[in-house]
């Protein structure tokens, strides 16, 4: 697909509009396209949509099936945070049968997401938007930058080694630099963790509805721990060094704050389960979301405007407006009340009817595959483009103005941040960290969120840890529970996958999955404009971010735009082709083997 150059030159205003393309970015299964209009004069995006060439269908082909195999079928959505799915198919089949896991089955279940987030986040951020503030990257994109890098200090460079903002960048070189390489073996020793809990990485053997198949044995627990300390350690060193290297890019350009900044409109659904509190049943959903470790919630310029698991399912709607699909309005309702009487609206996820409509892209009109999910707030009456922030900046943004999660001194949300603290390990002290909420939601934010959040998994699985090893020494080693599967019954499951807010809905009828719709967190924040012609959070984030690379539109990488879309954490391997007019073609790729090529 090849974009050409189009300078366009209103009257009384001489802008130098270029239209500018990046499709595919490869993390999102290759489909996802970024087109923009930059005005080089002012340096600023003035316009930008997100599209999605390829269609999944998941909610067609779930119909029929048998409600076992949901978190099976499900998982298989994604080749990267497919345990996601799963577990969230867990918890929505889980409330449809009516079964609770045996306590040391959530323990569990938590460890193994823990290690996932862990994983995830690590390879994500050092190994691939690593590269974007990379040495190699900085040089050919702002050179005047990587001079004052190199006469930096590093403020906490006694905490992580590094004497100058310089040397940080030099060490994210790929494969050249020494805390890339030392990321990927890390990486490595968390999936180990992963697979100890779950089996099988990324498409889990050991979860079911009811628990898990995991032998729940000292040693399994003991296993775990061994490389779980070890990372709490390479944590004391990766915190610090990327406060340094993000604080470096604002004081190094003024003004940066602005790349990729949007209105805060923040969604969690809350992850890891209180086995003491949750009970699955829609009626105390309000009740056991609240105890969850990461706390569910919706921020609205930086207020919290509920925690309600029901409150967030209700308000769930799913628009059209820019996506190749016809509406369902006329198509039969599935579930016209929820459990506790409240209605639930025809664009419920409850009540979907995928019904495809192939047809040409057309900016002035439709242009993606992905649907607008949106959450209603009834106080305002708006459909609200919430995003999921790359997740981290959502949970940790929630969880902190909740106050709600203190964990045995392990996590303690304040209600304007969250204390972590990482025990004294081989050859480091206890460390407390704290995440402030910031002062804004842009992409240094989202990034710098996410390693915080490596750390918050990791102190909540010591914690897990602990108490699964309780419930073993004290005999209790049962990890399922027996269920039948009702002829009619309706579930949701909330969780939090690696990128953000991850819902399950399921309808079963006759025995059969009538209808199944999972909403994970890119369809959040790739939306196309919806019927009301809200941008998606791609959209508005890119839209209206200033460009502080030094290269002209002959030369020009994006390394703004890229760093904005980056943030949100699309999805894994990084390839981006740029295409310039008259048949030229630039190829900009992005790779953790090669960092940047141009041809």
């Amino acid at each position: 697909m090849s974009t050409e150059i189009k300078r366009q030159e209103p009257r009384g205003v001489p802008p130098q509009l270029v239209e500018m393309s990046w499709d595919p970015i490869t993390r999102i299964v290759g489909s996802l396209g970024i087109y923009t209009k930059i005005d080089f004069k002012q340096r600023q995006v003035v316009e930008c949509h997100s599209t999605s060439s390829i269609f999944r269908g998941y909610s067609l082909f779930m119909q029929g099936k048998d409600p076992r195999d949901a978190h099976f079928i499900t998982s298989r959505i994604c080749g990267i945070c497919g345990d996601n799915h799963a577990t969230c198919a867990v918890y929505a089949q889980n409330m449809a049968f009516g079964v609770v896991p045996p306590p040391i089955g959530e323990w569990i279940l938590n460890l193994g997401e823990a290690a996932e987030y862990m994983f995830d986040h690590c390879i994500y951020q050092d190994n691939l938007v690593g590269v974007d503030f990379c040495e190699q990257m900085v040089k050919e994109t702002n050179p005047s930058v990587m001079g004052k890098a190199e006469k930096t200090e590093a403020p906490h460079a006694y905490l992580h080694g590094y004497r100058t903002i310089a040397d940080i960048m030099r060490s994210l070189n790929p494969f050249s630099g020494e805390f890339y390489r030392e990321s990927l073996q890390m990486s490595r020793m968390t999936r180990e963790k992963f697979c100890l809990m779950e089996g099988r990485h990324v498409h889990p053997s050991t979860l079911y509805p009811g628990g898990v198949g995991t032998v729940a044995t000292i040693q399994v627990f003991t296993d775990y721990l061994v490389r779980l300390m070890k990372y709490v350690e390479f944590m004391k060193k990766v915190v610090p060094m990327h406060d340094d290297l993000f604080d470096f890019f604002y004081q190094a350009l003024p003004g940066y704050e602005k790349v990729g900044q949007r209105q805060v409109l923040l969604g969690c659904w809350g992850a890891f389960q209180n086995p003491g509190a949750c009970d699955y049943t829609y009626q105390n959903m309000e009740k056991w979301g609240r105890a969850m470790y990461v706390t569910p919630g919706i921020v609205i310029d930086g207020k919290l405007r509920t925690t309600s698991l029901v409150d967030i399912n209700l308000g769930l709607r799913v628009l059209l407006g820019s996506s190749f699909y016809e509406d369902w309005e006329n198509q039969q309702t599935f579930v016209a009340h929820d459990p506790l009487g409240n209605p639930v609206d025809k664009h419920h996820p409850w009540n979907q009817t995928t019904l495809p409509r192939p047809q040409k892209r057309n900016f002035e009109g439709n242009y993606s595959w992905v649907m607008s999910p949106r959450w209603y707030d009834d106080q305002t009456g708006k459909y609200l483009a919430l995003d999921t922030g790359g997740g981290p900046i959502a949970r940790l943004w929630a969880t902190a103005l909740a106050g709600l999660v203190d964990l045995g001194g392990y996590i303690k949300a304040t209600g304007h941040s969250v204390k972590i603290t990482l025990p004294k390990t081989a050859l480091k002290p206890e460390m407390e960290l704290e995440w402030k909420i910031p002062q804004w939601s842009n992409a240094l934010e989202r990034d710098r969120a996410r390693t915080y959040f490596q750390a918050y998994a990791a102190a909540a699985a010591i914690y897990f840890v602990e108490k699964a090893l309780t419930e073993v020494r004290a005999g209790r080693t049962k990890t399922w529970s027996d269920f039948k599967v009702p002829q009619e019954a309706i579930g949701c499951g909330f969780h939090e996958a690696v990128r953000g807010v991850l819902s399950h809905h399921v309808v079963i009828r006759d025995g059969k999955i009538a209808n199944y719709h999972p909403y994970p967190p890119t369809p959040w924040n790739a939306s196309p404009r919806d019927i009301y012609g809200t941008p998606g959070p791609y959209e508005d984030a890119v839209q209206n971010t200033p460009i502080f690379e030094e290269n002209g539109p002959d030369n020009f990488k994006g390394i703004d735009i890229m760093r904005t879309v980056r943030s949100f954490d699309p999805c894994l391997p990084c390839g981006v082709h740029m295409y310039l007019g008259k048949g030229k073609e630039l190829q900009v790729v992005h790779s953790p083997t090669f960092g940047i090529t141009t041809t």
